[in-house]
């Protein structure tokens, strides 16, 4: 029978398990394929030649089933289904030799195990000697380098607290000639308000007065040399500022550089000092590892050589900003003096000829009220004379209007006719002749008046020009500031 071709069933006492890829092995099995071949008894040996590899998958894994291996898997090159055996014969895993082997094996492990831990010990005991004295220089060595560079922290030190102290001087002289400045520049409002005021009140006066005179011309040099003072004040005042600046800021580096130092003087004296027996040491894991330094000695020490340089520098710029200050103070205050002298010897002599112009014009004003008292009076003399005539010319009228009603042949052009006539027309003459004078009397009269007016007004604007330049624009020169307050220490 082809049992390699045919499809068994095998009945199982418990539930089918799952398709698996091996077979359990053959201790462990029991067969139950009795009913599958009943003609056929399957209770010979394992020896036998023509049981399927199928038992063998894994017994194949001993020495001990080499033979039977080898057939196995020519067998197993056919296409059957396995099927489990009903022996429990247990089979052997190793061989005597194998059992010797494994012993001198285990011998020679130990034997070289203990030559080893040997010689560990004796190079470990060499190694932990060399490594402590190796260590111990190093520290020592650590220890020198971090005393050099507290000897190095030290001199900075000294040298930044030196130059910082020439630095803090420098930037306080500078302080005060600022506000010496400051005060000037403030001193120089009240002259430039007055000279501003006199230029205002000047712009008052009336008529021909309001000419453009050398007291105008000065005052308005005088305007320009103030508000140029104060240009260069205030230039000198923004260079002070920014001077102070760069100062302050040279300053700022300095006192930053020595915090730092300092504290870099704590911590580096502080570990110069420790010990192995010192208190507060202890494990910090991976600090070695942590590169945390932004410099090199040579870049540190230029970094505060730089600062140092930097410092003196500023504090050469300083000084030379002092003295250019102390000279423009100087300079300002001579030249704001000398054009208030200036312009106060103009208004003095401008008030003199004012003064002397109106006295000229009140003599010319009495004498042409005088004239005018006179005129007046003959004017009256004229119109009473006029109407002295009119009375006369009234009686002439009346005897020719009266003569004309004589009647008749009675109205003859007789002598006392004519004569009447010629009255009335050398009364009426003389009335024109008169009325002529009068018309020209106060003709007269009306110049004689304008010219009082105008004598008047010239008199009225002498006398406002006087009461501007003596009363209003003197008055407020006398209180220039002095000198020690121009150049700003009061």
């Amino acid at each position: 029978m082809n049992l390699f071709n045919t499809s068994l069933m095998a009945n199982y006492a418990q539930a089918k398990p799952g398709p698996i890829n091996f077979l359990p092995a053959i201790t462990s099995l029991e067969s139950s394929n009795k009913d599958i071949l009943p003609h056929r008894n399957l209770t010979h040996t394992l020896s036998l030649p023509w049981r399927p590899s199928t038992y063998y998958r894994v017994a194949s894994d001993f020495p001990t089933m080499g033979s039977y291996c080898t057939r196995a898997q020519r067998v197993g090159e056919c296409s059957m289904l396995p099927f489990v055996s009903n022996r429990t014969t247990l089979f052997t895993k190793y061989t005597h030799d194998d059992w010797y082997k494994s012993s001198y094996a285990s011998f020679q492990e130990s034997n070289t195990s203990r030559h080893n831990s040997e010689k560990l010990r004796v190079d470990t005991s060499r190694l932990i000697q060399e490594k402590y004295q190796q260590i111990r220089k190093t520290q020592v060595d650590t220890t020198q380098n971090l005393g050099e560079r507290v000897n190095d922290l030290a001199f900075w030190k000294s040298e930044i607290i030196n130059e910082l102290d020439e630095m803090i001087g420098e930037t306080n002289a500078l302080t005060d000639i600022r506000r010496r400045l400051e005060r000037t520049l403030s001193e120089t409002e009240a002259p430039l308000q007055v000279t501003r005021e006199c230029l205002f009140h000047r712009e008052k006066r009336m008529g021909v007065d309001l000419v453009h005179d050398d007291v105008e011309r000065e005052l308005l040099m005088e305007l320009d040399t103030i508000l140029c003072c104060q240009e260069r004040m205030k230039l000198h005042l923004d260079k002070a500022i920014a001077q102070l600046a760069s100062s302050r800021g040279a300053q700022h580096e300095l006192e930053k550089d020595l915090s730092d130092k300092q504290m870099a003087y704590r911590i580096d004296d502080k570990c110069h000092h420790l010990r192995n027996t010192s208190e507060g040491i202890g494990f910090f894991r991976g600090v070695e590892n942590i590169d945390a330094t932004i410099s090199v000695p040579e870049s540190w020490a230029k970094f505060t050589d730089d600062n140092i340089l930097r410092s003196q520098n500023e504090r050469a710029a300083s000084a030379r900003m002092r003295e250019e200050t102390e000279t423009l103070l100087t300079v300002t205050t001579n030249e704001m003096w000398n054009q208030f002298n200036k312009v106060n010897w103009f208004f003095t002599k401008r008030i003199a000829e004012i003064g002397e112009a109106k006295s000229k014009i009140q003599v010319h004003l009495g004498k042409i009220l005088q004239e005018i008292f006179q005129t007046e009076m003959t004017i009256e003399s004229i119109k009473k004379a006029i109407k002295e005539k009119s009375a006369f010319l009234k009686v002439a009228h009346t005897r020719l209007d009266e003569r004309t009603r004589r009647p008749n042949i009675e109205l003859c052009r007789d002598m006392a006719q004519l004569r009447l006539v010629n009255e009335v027309y050398e009364v009426h003459d003389t009335i024109q002749t008169l009325q002529q004078r009068l018309r020209e009397a106060e003709d007269s009269l009306q110049s004689l008046v304008h010219t009082k007016a105008t004598l008047e007004h010239d008199l009225a604007v002498k006398a406002n020009t006087l009461y501007i330049d003596q009363d209003k624009c003197m008055s407020m020169r006398r209180s220039f500031p002095s000198t020690l307050r121009l150049v700003g220490f009061c």
